[in-house]
């Protein structure tokens, strides 16, 4: 955001907004988002309708009060609600007799939906003020709908486009946001499909010093894939919060995985940590493919030195390497169900496709959320839109741009 426009005071109207929001949701369930989202926003002048992503990343479904008529859904990607969540940006548009403002609605940087502002006066669509306490609202309902979400399944059970398995339904409760950042890094990623995924899991943990992140497969694609994927992430973190480097934290995944099941599960994955104020990488990459560097727009070289066998059989050597990354360098990590996708004609997806689509997408100046997305519905379409394996990708970039990049008033 720009800096004179986020010091400009704030009005009246937007804190009666902020404070009525904040009223209409404390102690209350997700179910009452709706209501208090269009009390919220009758202090700015205004009415809206909450739209969240479904979690197959191609419809924005809104979340209405019981009992009212429901909007019909939302395409993604044909849209200008959907124009507005897949670059998170404010984007005005004709709606019937009232002019409207989409906002897109994340919590930090990890998008969620947006809303609908259907406005009382044409002239406020181009009102910077109004779009600024607009946006300020919307902010706020990102942090609310993450934060209700833990506590019922209203937001959830909206966002579903589809039964989970119970390997997914226990491997989307393990997982963490799919995007944050913070003003030095940007961490994203992706399961597919997100109904019925099983042995592929990531998570990070960011720090003001270090963004330590980590993409892990479990060979297999039922629920002993998703035990044993839970299990390695479990252990994952378990060494990390204990202050454990990243041999140490391999190798409690390796003994746990070992110590579940008996050499009849195996676990592949990656594990990284970036110094963000060196932007010196150190990586490890356990019998999984190994992450592709993208620099200035290209994919400059793979990242081969860090390795070690997969996780759960009895070998133990391991070399943690060091990369040192430029600013704006991106880390991308991906499961072997990407690459190895096969259309009908038995064609894989290939690695050459992947980093074609990459820098294809850097080009555009495709923000990385939306990076994410696109590619994991391209390994999709490349299957006919049924995947034979899962396919997971997570991008890092280290950056000091990190919050301006989903700037909606840019």
């Amino acid at each position: 955001m720009d800096p004179d426009r986020s010091r400009a005071p704030v009005g009246p109207r937007v804190l009666a907004a902020l404070a009525t929001l904040l009223e209409r949701t404390h102690l209350a369930p997700p179910d009452a988002l709706p209501d208090a989202v269009d009390a919220a926003l009758d202090q700015l002048g205004a009415t809206g309708t909450l739209y969240l992503a479904d979690y197959a990343g191609t419809t924005l479904v809104p979340m209405t009060r019981p009992g009212a008529e429901r909007p019909p859904n939302l395409p993604l990607d044909s849209t200008l609600a959907g124009l507005a969540f897949r670059m998170t940006t404010a984007t005005p548009g004709p709606s019937g007799d009232a002019p409207v403002l989409w906002m897109p609605v994340i919590d930090g940087v990890e998008r969620l939906g947006v809303l609908k502002i259907e406005l009382r006066h044409a002239a406020d669509l181009d009102d910077e003020p109004f779009r600024r306490d607009c946006w300020l609202v919307v902010h706020l309902l990102g942090h609310l709908v993450s934060v209700m979400d833990a506590f019922g399944d209203g937001i959830d059970t909206a966002r579903r486009d589809a039964p989970r398995t119970v390997a997914a339904e226990l491997i989307w409760q393990l997982l963490p946001p799919l995007t944050a950042g913070t003003d030095k890094v940007v961490i994203t990623g992706r399961l597919e499909p997100s109904g019925a995924v099983g042995g592929d899991a990531f998570d990070y943990a960011l720090s003001d010093d270090a963004a330590q992140f980590t993409i892990l497969d479990a060979t297999g694609h039922d629920v002993r894939s998703g035990l044993a994927a839970s299990t390695a992430l479990a252990a994952c973190r378990n060494a990390r919060r204990q202050g454990h480097g990243l041999f140490a934290q391999t190798e409690a995944i390796h003994r746990a995985v070992i110590d579940e099941f008996a050499g009849d599960m195996f676990v592949t994955g990656v594990l990284g940590q970036l110094d963000l104020h060196s932007g010196r990488l150190r990586y490890l990459a356990a019998g999984h493919p190994p992450p592709l560097l993208l620099r200035h727009g290209r994919v400059v070289k793979r990242l081969t030195s860090g390795k070690r066998p997969l996780l759960g059989l009895e070998m133990q050597h391991a070399t943690v390497a060091e990369e040192p990354l430029e600013p704006d360098d991106v880390v991308v990590l991906y499961t072997d169900g990407v690459i190895e996708a096969r259309d009908h004609q038995h064609q894989m997806f290939g690695i050459d496709r992947l980093v074609d689509f990459l820098e294809r997408e850097a080009a555009d100046g495709t923000p990385l959320p939306e990076v994410v997305r696109r590619v994991c519905r391209r390994i999709l379409d490349h299957q006919g839109g049924e995947l034979q394996d899962d396919a997971t990708v997570l991008l890092v970039q280290w950056t000091s741009r990190g919050q301006t990049l989903l700037d909606p008033l840019r």
